[in-house]
């Protein structure tokens, strides 16, 4: 696997510290997803990693769902795709390279996942008018960025750009080491 350089994105190398045994124990993936995602859905998760959240959202969209694991970097989805080879999830799970610009994801979603990834976008004004372009009517996007990394003032002006593009938001769940929250397109605007 060559080494792909992408100056905000966290290395496919690194990818252990996204999917471990501790990391269940801060970010149980069921806990997290299941008030939002049900059966026959179809999803977007979005800057995947090594698949952690992409699991979980399979089984919780069922036979009927898909879900879509979408990340930057090919080395990410090398790992989703060893994940699932041979399980019945490999069936309902699409694997998609986005661009260096833009997603390009062909699906229309219900959900879309973010999770620990919009700060590592360098332009957020257009990611968002793409999801936007992504959602069904009535689909949600789920925010959740790292304390860490993401200053309160800085999550504020994400979620002021979202508003710009013409989001609202429904709630804001509570994540642990985590900022987040959950919009959907107004109505006003559709």
């Amino acid at each position: 696997m060559k080494k792909e350089k992408h100056p905000y994105v966290c290395p496919a190398q690194y990818a252990g510290s996204l999917d471990n045994w501790l990391r269940r124990l801060i970010h149980d993936p069921h806990k997290i997803l299941s008030p939002f995602v049900t059966g026959g859905m179809t999803v977007i998760d979005l800057g995947c990693g090594p698949g952690y959240f992409t699991v979980e959202l399979a089984k919780l969209v069922g036979e009927e769902g898909k879900v879509v694991a979408a990340d930057l970097q090919e080395g990410m989805l090398e790992k989703v795709i060893s994940k699932i080879k041979g399980t019945e999830l490999e069936q309902r799970i699409l694997i998609h390279k986005c661009q260096e610009d833009k997603t390009g994801i062909p699906e229309k979603a219900d959900f879309v996942l973010a999770f620990w990834m919009i700060h590592e976008v360098p332009h957020h004004q257009n990611l968002f008018r793409e999801l936007k372009s992504l959602l069904k009517p009535g689909g949600k996007i789920f925010i959740i960025e790292p304390r860490m990394h993401v200053t309160a003032k800085s999550f504020k002006k994400v979620i002021f750009l979202l508003e710009s593009e013409g989001f609202e938001i429904l709630e804001r769940p509570k994540v642990c080491l985590s900022r987040a929250v959950l919009l959907s397109v107004s109505s006003l605007t559709n």
